[in-house]
């Protein structure tokens, strides 16, 4: 059997670190599974591992992606496997590491054989979603495949988009594409997995502590820099903008925000966001 290790949790939760402290004992590398960290751009934002640590210690699948390109668990799977062999190829171990929880349920258990979904279709979807807003796209999605809008929140956006592109595109309701037989990972593959769940209040003084040295170490200016970006070749709906701190940050250089404030929502997006990762691991991954 060929192992992989795995090393979720929330953000802030130490996962980066235990993934280097393993990968210096068994001759790791680290394949990224957060779905910020994937796109090439806002590192320092998104806590991608610093230049010292990459010096180290192999790390994969950090800022490969352009912040245009729309990127699916799907497409992440994929990659992911790919690196995965090519790591056990080389004679190293694999050590996954993130927060994005349905990219690690994707590796381990799974993934529905649904088509690659035409450059042009995703962001034609996409462009309907922001031309109608929220409301309106889950009202049209719901006349057109009810299945799957009964599901969603309409304020849901990825998963909305990501229900409108492949009935557009294949013809067919997700649902009925998700019931079809997964396409499991390699039979000879077994998962070594580590979820780390701190405290509440301990992750809290985490998240808190880890912005404040972002914001010493000049994330400001980071943020500033993208901000021209966006004004350029990054559309408002580019899932890049999620990124935890983000909007806050940019209402302080626009103005909008006093910078207390600013760094007090970016702390609460955080705190929150790793609530959310919490309650999910604990019911989703079994460490």
């Amino acid at each position: 059997m060929t192992q992989v290790y795995v090393i979720a949790g929330p953000t802030a939760s130490g996962k980066s670190s235990r993934a280097l402290d393993l990968a210096s004992r068994i001759n790791g590398v680290v394949i990224n599974a957060d779905s910020m960290q994937v796109y090439d751009a806002l590192p320092m934002l998104t806590a991608q591992p610093s230049a010292e640590d990459r010096v180290h210690i192999p790390h994969r699948l950090y800022g490969v992606i352009d912040p245009l390109t729309s990127y699916s668990a799907g497409n992440w799977r994929e990659r992911a496997i790919f690196e995965i062999k090519d790591v056990l190829t080389h004679g190293q171990t694999p050590i996954i590491t993130g927060g994005s929880g349905l990219y690690i349920k994707a590796l381990m258990e799974g993934f529905s054989p649904i088509p690659d979904i035409p450059p042009d279709v995703r962001q034609n979807a996409i462009d309907l979603q922001a031309q109608l807003g929220n409301p309106g796209f889950h009202a049209l999605l719901a006349e057109r495949d009810p299945v799957m809008a009964a599901r969603f929140h309409p304020f849901h956006t990825a998963r909305l988009v990501r229900a409108w592109e492949v009935i557009e595109a294949t013809g067919k309701s997700l649902a009925e594409w998700q019931k079809l037989p997964k396409e499991k990972p390699p039979a000879e593959w077994t998962f070594d997995v580590e979820v780390i769940l701190p405290d509440r209040d301990l992750l809290n003084t985490r998240c808190d502590a880890r912005f404040d040295a972002m914001m010493e170490n000049g994330v400001l200016d980071e943020v500033e820099h993208f901000s021209r970006r966006l004004q350029i070749d990054i559309p408002p709906q580019a899932l890049i903008n999620r990124a935890l701190g983000l909007q806050p940050l940019l209402s302080y250089l626009r103005g909008d925000m006093i910078r207390d404030d600013a760094i007090s929502q970016a702390k609460l997006e955080t705190r929150q966001y790793a609530k959310r990762q919490m309650t999910w691991f604990r019911h989703q991954i079994k460490g």
